[in-house]
């Protein structure tokens, strides 16, 4: 049953490619990347369709079908994997969270994953375990672009809200000097959804930072705030 459901998966992709995405989804990315090329929206409609089939499986069940999915490598199988792991998150359990951390380290190959798996998979499990903050702390310190990138985005979502303020400025601290363009956009985004709540208190901190924040963290960063506000930011 389980491989029956891959299969229909795996072969509701191959049909459903769009020679134009296919062709083009490379020019996102700078790393070589691994995608069928089906639309975003064919791609959501076919991961729902199959939930439906596997819907009420036990849960060690569905995420070891996640687990193949993404073995393949290809993006939409790993959208799919993340989909279907998010549906699971009113049974997420503290021990999942060395399963997502391994995902992020073995599967994670380019940006798109990681906001996918980090924004809502993640990000579910840290608002129900908060105490796993301290973990993406550890993310931050990392060597990986991957886990550090991901250290900044799981927070996207409770920042939006307006939760975690203080630990959006400790890992904004921590990541603040990276060299790394995609580490910079993913720490300046969290910055920037956490801004929506605590405007005064994000400008505060970018003020006193600016001279050390990259400028594409630092543009990224203030990206909702007034005209005057960016402005003043800017300025060298």
């Amino acid at each position: 049953m389980e491989t029956d459901v891959l299969e229909a998966v795996r072969e509701e992709l191959v049909q459903s490619v769009d020679e134009k995405t296919r062709d083009g989804v490379q020019r996102f990315f700078k790393e070589e990347v691994k995608f069928h090329g089906v639309k975003s929206a064919a791609v959501k409609k076919i991961a729902q369709k199959h939930l439906r089939a596997i819907k009420g499986k036990d849960k060690q069940d569905i995420l070891a079908l996640c687990e193949n999915l993404l073995q393949s490598g290809y993006g939409e199988e790993a959208f799919i994997a993340f989909e279907w792991a998010y549906s699971l998150r009113k049974e997420y359990e503290a021990a999942d969270f060395q399963l997502f951390e391994g995902w992020v380290q073995k599967y994670v190959d380019n940006w798109a994953k990681c906001d996918t798996l980090c924004n809502h998979t993640i990000g579910a499990f840290v608002e129900k375990y908060p105490s796993f903050i301290e973990n993406l702390k550890g993310w931050a310190r990392s060597e990986s672009r991957w886990l550090k990138r991901a250290s900044a985005v799981t927070l996207i979502l409770p920042a939006r809200k307006g939760d975690f303020l203080k630990d959006v400025l400790e890992i904004s601290d921590i990541l603040l000097k990276d060299k790394d363009d995609l580490v910079q956009k993913g720490y300046g985004w969290m910055l920037k959804e956490a801004s929506r709540k605590h405007r005064e208190e994000v400008y505060e901190y970018i003020m006193r930072r600016k001279s050390e924040m990259p400028r594409t963290a630092l543009r990224y960063a203030i990206e909702k705030m007034p005209e005057d506000l960016r402005r003043k930011a800017m300025e060298r």
